[in-house]
Order: C-alpha cells, then structure tokens, then sequence
C-alpha cells in the first residue's frame, strides 16, 4: 500500500507544481493581454506586447498537454479569454478578419467569450468618437458591434457547456445603449447643420 500511496503523491505533487506554473504563466498572459487593450485606444505599440503573450501561451499549452483538465480550467480559460479579446479587437480594428481559434491555439469556449467581449471595448471606441464630434465614424463601430452581437447570439448551449448566456445579456445591453447614443449625435449634428444653413442663409 505504501508503494500505492507513494505513487498517487509524486503524481499529485507533480501536477500541483505545473498548476503553480500554469498558474503565473496565466497571470502573465492577463497582464499582457491588457496592456495590449489599454496600448490600442491610447495609440501605442502592440506588436512586441502581442508576440510574447502568444509565445507565453504556446509555453503554457506545451507544459499542460499532460494535464488537458488544466489547460480547459477557468485559471488558464480567463487568461486565453483576456487574450482572444485583444487579438479579434486588433483585427476588427484593421479591418481583417478575425483569426481562427485554431490558429491562435486557443480553446473554442475562452475564443468565444472574448469574442462577446470585445462589444465593450468597441463601445469605448464608438464613444470616444462622439466625444470628438464625428458620430459617422462612431456608426461605422456600432456597425462592427452588430456584426460581433449577431454572431454570438448564434450559441445557445447552457452555461455548463459554455458561460456565453451572461455576456450575451451584457452585449445586448451595451449594443442597444450604443445605437441610442450614435442615433442622438447624428441626429443632433443634421439639426445643427439645418440651423447653421439657416443663419447662412438669414445674413
């Protein structure tokens, strides 16, 4: 029994101490993934930022193909989430395709949920535009909002499959205060243009 119990402790100290890799590794691959977000809508560099949290995710799927249980685990899920979310924004923001879960090495659930995420942050975007005064080039993100939501209400599986139901919530939300917000500044802008061409017109 000895030997027995001996065993089943190697093999759990071992799997314990590639969680408390996986689990920095993760961290990392947050952190990363965030300063590209922030990097995005303050006009920074993003491409030095984006090869090491790829190379830091290849790291991470490498030391956990013996233990699938951790790669799929919400500790490595949410940070490959935070991930997909900035990879898919820079693409919609180039005007590319968004990439392919299998090319990025990412699992299909943590692809989608930062899919869902990026709604908010093209909110950020669509707002920052209003606040400059160009509400066509906030429409042209509310756009790409449409096309994000329309795609995710395409999954309906229960949160034990996938937890996509809440952020679905959370995008229709943010999408129908968007349309309104974009509405009410073009609005205002034709009104603004009917009375300037009147006082033109009055002088």
């Amino acid at each position: 029994m000895d030997d027995v119990a001996n065993t089943i402790e190697a093999r759990l100290e071992e799997k314990y101490q590639v969680r408390e890799v996986a689990i920095k590794s993760a961290r990392v691959i947050t952190r990363l993934s965030g300063s590209i977000v922030h990097a995005i809508h303050s006009g920074g560099e993003t491409s030095l930022m984006m090869h090491e949290a790829i190379d830091e995710t290849h790291r991470l799927r490498s030391l956990l193909d013996a233990y699938p249980e951790l790669w799929h685990s919400g500790l490595v899920e949410g940070a490959l989430q935070e991930l997909a979310e900035a990879v898919i924004l820079i693409a919609l923001l180039d005007d590319r395709d968004i990439p392919d879960p299998d090319d990025m090495g990412i699992p299909v659930n943590a692809y989608l949920l930062g899919l869902a995420d990026t709604v908010g942050e093209l909110r950020r975007f669509a707002l920052e535009k209003l606040r400059e005064g160009r509400p066509e080039e906030s429409a042209k993100y509310l756009d790409i909002m449409e096309e994000i939501f329309q795609m995710i209400m395409m999954f309906d599986y229960p949160d034990a499959l996938i937890s996509i139901r809440r952020k679905q919530d959370i995008a229709r939300s943010l999408l129908e205060k968007t349309r309104g917000d974009v509405a009410v500044a073009i609005n205002s802008a034709r009104l603004q243009k009917k009375i300037d061409s009147l006082s033109q017109n009055l002088h």
